[in-house]
């Protein structure tokens, strides 16, 4: 299982929101390509960059830092938040991400979604997928759909992409643990999918858990930041 520590960025800086609320946000660090090295030296290879800037002006802001972490270190990176056209996702490839990472625009417009998979490969695409009681929500949380998560899933399988992130809304920034029934029930529906946990974790044994129900990579950022999980645990954990 794949290790993917998180970084998310407002005004260039490493940050970490609560439920994804602006006004709960706490700065960690000013600058986030040391934070970037660190996970590297610990043999880490993926991260997951977060525009927060992006997400909020529905357009991608924070592309200097994904093009510096990119040239400096050689993580395995996907980039999202803002990507809402096309030039957007020219300038998160151009900028060096491996992965651009998508979320509302493929709940909110399937039409345009879909043409970026065929035009730049759906190997490209990480697609993320906020849920509350098992159904869709977008819009920073605030908006549930009436799309079925397993639904939204198994039509995006179907158009070719390889890799979902999955982030239960109730759980994410809150370090009270991963949904696990949520993950086992999508695993046992979708066998094959590279499945990604998200949100929620809080310690080693959590990473574990999600290691034995079998998902393919676990997204962690607060636990780290806030040091429920040591920089030499992820060592440990990435083996």
């Amino acid at each position: 299982m794949e290790i993917i520590p998180a970084i998310d960025i407002i005004d260039g800086k490493c940050v970490r929101l609560t439920q994804g609320d602006y006004e709960q946000k706490k700065i960690y660090n000013e600058h986030p390509l040391e934070v970037a090295k660190e996970f590297e030296d610990a043999g880490l290879q993926r991260l997951h960059l977060v525009d927060l800037d992006g997400a909020k002006a529905g357009a991608v802001k924070n592309w200097k830092v994904l093009e510096t972490i990119a040239s400096k270190t050689s993580l395995t990176i996907d980039f999202g938040g803002g990507i809402k056209k096309e030039e957007d996702v020219k300038v998160v490839f151009d900028s060096g991400a491996a992965l651009a990472t998508v979320g509302s625009i493929a709940v909110k417009d399937e039409k345009t979604f879909v043409q970026w998979l065929q035009k730049f490969g759906a190997e490209k695409f990480l697609l993320g997928a906020d849920v509350k009681d098992e159904k869709i929500a977008v819009g920073g949380w605030l908006e549930t759909t009436d799309v079925w998560i397993y639904d939204f899933i198994e039509k995006y399988i179907n158009h070719g992409v390889q890799q979902i992130f999955c982030t239960d809304v109730s759980k994410d920034g809150k370090l009270e643990g991963p949904s696990i029934d949520l993950y086992r029930n999508i695993i046992a529906k979708f066998p094959s999918l590279h499945f990604i946990a998200s949100g929620g974790v809080s310690n080693v044994d959590d990473v574990h858990e999600l290691r034995e129900i079998g998902c393919s990579g676990a997204i962690i950022g607060k636990a780290i930041y806030e040091g429920r999980i040591a920089i030499n645990d992820l060592k440990r954990l990435a083996v």
